[in-house]
Parts: C-alpha cells; structure tokens; sequence
C-alpha cells in the first residue's frame, strides 16, 4: 500500500552519499569528497550541544562543489551526504571512541580515537566536544550500517569498475585543511596552497604523485607532500599500487576560498571553482588510458 513520508520524517532521515556520474567513464580517476556533507539528521541536531555553525567547524565544507565538475572530464564524483560530525568516513568502522560509546573497550593505541576523532566523533575542532555525555553503542553500530557501509561499498565498486575499463584506479580524496594547521609547513618556507598525501609512497605509483602535483602546480599552487598530511583510513585502505589501484588525498588551504570563521565561500569562490577546473580537467587525462578487456 503506498503511503505518504512526513516532513517531519523525511528530515530524520540520513542519506549516506550523493553520486554524480558522468554522461560515459573516460577516465581511471574517482573523485571523492568524504567530509563535504551537510545534511544533518534532526535528531542529531536536537541531541548535539553544538550551535550550528560549531558543528560544521570540523568539515571539508564546499569541498564538493569545488570538484563538482568532474563529470565534465568524464569521471565519477562520490560525496559524503551525512556530516563528519555524524560519522567520518575517513575512519575505519571499528574505531570506537570508549569515552563517547557505551560498552567499548578503550583503544590508547590509536591517537585519533584518543583525542575523540574517531568514526564516531566525539569532538569537532578545537576539541569541542559534541555531545553531552555517552551515546548507546546501538546507535554507533546503526550510524555504520546506514552510512559508513553504503559509501566505501559504492567506492569500491566505482574503483572496480575503473580498473575494469581502464586497467587501473585512482582515487583522488578530497579535502581541505584550516590555514593554521600549515604554519612552518612547505617548501623555502613557503606556506602550500595543496598539501598532497599518499602515505610517504605506499599508497601510489610515483609518476602519479608527480603528475598530481604537476596539475597544481601549473595553476600556480605551492605544493607539498605528506606533511603535515599523509593520508587517513581512505587513502592507507584504498592505495594498492601492486593491484593497480592508487589512491592520493588532496588538502586545500580553506582560506582560499572560504571565511573560515563563518564557515561561508568567499566573494570570489566562483572564481577558484572556474580556476580548479582546470586542474580537475588535468588529473582526469592522467587516467586516460587505453581500455583494456576484462581478460586482460
């Protein structure tokens, strides 16, 4: 019997991703922003001691729409839906913050989990904690089923699929950093526009850390490599260069096209946006290989 969703329940629901997939593949590069999602859940923000600029402080905010023309260049676009503070995708499923989840043994050897940065958060920037007290561990394990799962199933899959066409996958994650976090941070001093992380090596081929970089660097960004950045669970589970499938994370300095305090595109966000297409366009031919045949 067909029935009517309320709007009441409509907004408690959590979508896990938006895909945005091009007219044909044309290339072996998927696109992925894990930290750009901005649909909160209601219960979440009733629960949640967080303002609703604070709860956002910790996310890659416009991340998405920056690459959002990816499927111009004929690659795939996967984007976090549900906000980091909910569930951070760029965390294994297993790691459980014992000070935020009832009934979880403590993990003192993981640093992220210790300082409450774990797949379930329980602080945003700056250390501000995000709930007010512990919640069930029920509610974790559903957050994972509803949202962590669906998104690394649909990412590997789009990874599949690329090595499938083209022989080979290349994940691009894509993120953005706080302009403090790169004081002293680049090379002759120079503070990097583009922090580019692939796990000091173990995560790509070299030529496509080279050519990453390239693509960058002709826009006029100062890069860097791995520090202050080398890379969380995405790009340490998905680079596996002897499986043809490599992975590299993209930081951008928010302050180019943010107000990081209002968490707001800055007047000219349009401009970068138009700028970065460039670069998409460029790391999109990087995968441009000859299609190969599944026997292959």
């Amino acid at each position: 019997m067909d029935y009517l969703v309320s709007e009441s329940e409509e907004r408690k629901r959590v979508r896990p991703f938006t895909l945005k997939q091009p007219l044909q593949r044309e290339t072996s590069v998927v696109f992925a922003s894990p930290h750009s999602g901005d649909a909160f859940p209601e219960t979440f923000l009733e629960r949640t001691v967080l303002d609703a600029k604070t709860i956002r402080s910790s996310a890659d905010s416009f991340v998405d729409r920056i690459f959002d023309a990816a499927t111009d260049f004929g690659a795939p676009l996967l984007a976090a839906a549900a906000p980091r503070a909910f569930v951070d995708l760029n965390r294994a499923s297993d790691e459980f913050d014992s000070a935020l989840i009832e009934g979880v043994r403590r993990m003192t050897q993981n640093p992220r989990v210790v300082s409450g940065l774990g797949v379930i958060p329980r602080v945003v920037a700056n250390g501000r904690a995000i709930y007010r007290g512990k919640i069930t561990i029920a509610e974790a394990n559903k957050r994972i089923e509803d949202v962590w799962m669906p998104y690394h199933s649909r990412l590997q899959h789009l990874l599949d699929e690329s090595r499938l066409l083209f022989g080979e996958a290349i994940l691009i994650d894509c993120h953005s950093m706080p302009h403090d976090a790169l004081s002293s941070h680049g090379a002759r001093g120079q503070t990097p526009d583009i922090v580019l992380g692939d796990r000091f090596g173990a995560a790509a081929a070299p030529r496509l850390m080279d050519q990453v970089q390239v693509a960058f660097e002709r826009a006029g960004f100062c890069v860097a490599r791995n520090t202050p950045f080398a890379g969380a669970y995405s790009v340490q589970t998905y680079g596996r260069p002897s499986r043809n499938q490599h992975a590299i994370q993209i930081e951008i300095d928010r302050s180019l096209y943010m107000n990081e305090a209002e968490i707001t595109p800055r007047a000219d966000f349009d401009q970068f946006c138009h700028h970065m297409r460039g670069v998409i366009a460029d790391i999109a031919a990087i995968g441009h290989a000859q299609v190969r045949m599944a026997a292959e």
